[in-house]
């Protein structure tokens, strides 16, 4: 994901900042260190894994919300309400829409007028806001919060936390933390016409080129696959079977070659031209829809759910409410639409993905707090804690769901996600639970639990097919490094952008890829892997 630039705070602010920064780092507050040091007010003396926490004296604490369009923020939410009287802590929120989010995020910080407690910020995000001191290196504190230290350890996550370390050797982001890799995005099919017309569901991007081919042929005037997400989304899931990265994944624009032990430009490879050359060909033969890159969302779906097109790019959520919208448009009953597994490519069944999601920062203002080792232990127990965790998810035991055996149920007027059509509530827009400021990261099992027969089916075969890929190492720049990196790798990636549309739409022909990775390296490409490469180096050499 791109950064945001950053504004400066006034050099007086920054000096301050640091000073605090500093004088937490020597005071022996080091992760396995002293932690004693830090303001203790309401915090519990004894707070272990499995431990409810429950604040000794009741604060509020800042918080910014990212608001939802879905289910907008209600300050009267059971979920506020229930925090407050289980923990003694009262949230207050600083809103932000979603689509402004990162910008208003990156702006709050940069000014020093940011929450405590930020929460929906992806690991690499933080990275802007690591030299001013503005946010806490909480790598340092990690021993006031056993929750997540205990998670790390038996789901033996140290290797993607270390991925996070800068090149101070900290990390400054608390990451959602998964159990198991978690894939969600993939290709939703009509399998009613698939099947009506005896072609089997694609387990390949080849096979899927033979199905939309057959399709165009029984249907003239369809378009077998027309898209959205500006088709990020599609290249993302494909780029992987393909041996490389692309559309949402793309990144820093970096991919690890293990044989030469070294970083590429993605978009220089054999294996990104080939992805290319790939989607050229469903495009040149109007198997897929050149308005996939820049139509809206709503125009790619009101052609999928009116039959123009029989695929598209969805998740669990999006092929619920492309079902709500098909009873309307085709009539229940007279379709089907399923997601299937992500096909596999040239390199394999292979998928990618981190069990490391959306997390938290802490503004480094909080070492001048009272309340410093209590707010610690609360963020510990609702994002890392198993209670914690279920609670943003399900709500509460007895009003929103109910719990026997180990199986959770919704409550009989309680719908979440369609798993309970009759229920005349929503969990998310009523109750305010399984948002995404709190909900995230778990137990496999929690995690599944709000999940329908088809969605376990689908994660199954995902599990069942594909060979998951290691992380890349990491590339803990320096904060001096990390300003022309983003200067480098800005332009270089805005031009393999508008490049790839070109190839892929066939506005540039593919013989000219050769050319097209000398015109990034005239644009500052060799700086920048000199850079990466030489900062991933020192910190191999460091390490061992």
């Amino acid at each position: 994901m791109n950064q945001k630039p950053r504004k400066f705070v006034g050099k007086m602010v920054l000096a301050t900042m640091m000073s605090v920064v500093l004088a937490a780092c020597s005071s022996g507050t080091g992760a396995g260190g002293d932690v004693t040091e830090v303001q203790t007010k309401a915090a519990m003396e004894t707070y272990n894994v499995g431990d409810t926490f429950k604040a000794t004296e009741p604060f509020n604490l800042s918080i910014l919300y990212s608001d939802q369009p879905t289910y907008p923020y209600k300050k009267d939410w059971l979920l506020f309400n229930k925090i407050t009287e289980l923990t003694g802590v009262t949230l207050e929120p600083t809103i932000v829409p979603m689509s402004d989010y990162s910008q208003k995020r990156s702006l709050l910080i940069s000014s020093g007028d940011a929450p405590l407690v930020i929460p929906k910020t992806y690991p690499g995000e933080e990275s802007a806001f690591v030299s001013s001191g503005a946010i806490l290196p909480i790598s340092d504190y990690i021993d006031l919060m056993p929750n997540f230290k205990d998670k790390v350890e038996k789901w033996g996550l140290e290797d993607e936390i270390e991925g996070l370390r800068q090149e101070d050797g900290k990390y400054y982001v608390l990451p959602g933390l998964h159990e198991e890799v978690w894939p969600d995005y993939t290709l939703l099919v009509r399998t009613d016409v698939f099947e009506e017309n005896n072609i089997a569901i694609p387990t390949t991007w080849d096979e899927l080129y033979d199905a939309a081919k057959k399709l165009k042929e029984i249907y003239p005037d369809s378009i077998p696959f027309s898209d959205r997400f500006q088709f990020n989304s599609t290249l993302n899931i494909a780029a992987t079977g393909f041996g490389t990265k692309a559309g949402w994944g793309f990144g820093n624009g970096l991919t690890y070659k293990e044989d030469q032990d070294e970083f590429v430009y993605t978009a220089t490879t054999p294996e990104y031209k080939e992805l290319l050359t790939y989607f050229n060909k469903l495009v040149s033969e109007g198997l897929l829809d050149k308005e996939s890159f820049t139509q809206d969302d709503d125009q790619a779906v009101q052609k999928f759910v009116s039959g123009k097109s029989f695929m598209i790019n969805g998740n669990s959520q999006t092929v619920v409410l492309h079902r709500n919208d098909m009873n309307k448009t085709l009539g229940e009953g007279k379709y089907s639409v399923a997601k299937i597994t992500v096909p596999g490519g040239p390199k394999g069944q292979l998928m990618s993905g981190s069990r490391l999601e959306n997390g938290v920062m802490i503004s480094g203002k909080i070492q001048k707090s009272e309340n410093f080792k209590a707010i610690m232990q609360f963020v510990d127990w609702l994002y890392y804690s198993d209670e914690g965790q279920e609670f943003a998810k399900w709500g509460v035991e007895g009003e929103t769901f109910t719990k026997e055996g180990g199986t959770r149920k919704l409550a009989e007027d309680v719908n979440y996600n369609g798993l309970n059509p009759k229920g005349t509530k929503d969990l998310r827009i009523d109750f305010g639970f399984s948002g995404g400021v709190f909900a995230y990261g778990g137990t496999t099992d929690l995690l599944q639990s709000m999940f329908s027969e088809e969605e376990l089916k689908f994660q199954q075969d995902m599990k069942d097919t594909k060979e998951v890929i290691p992380a890349e190492p990491p590339i803990p720049y320096s904060s001096e490094d990390r300003e022309r990196v983003t200067l480098l790798s800005t332009p270089l990636k805005d031009y393999s952008d508008q490049n790839t549309l070109k190839f892929i739409l066939g506005e540039r022909d593919l013989s000219e890829f050769d050319t097209f990775a000398k015109e990034l390296d005239s644009q500052g490409l060799s700086n920048y892997l000199k850079l990466a490469n030489d900062t991933y180096k020192a910190y191999k050499e460091n390490k061992q």
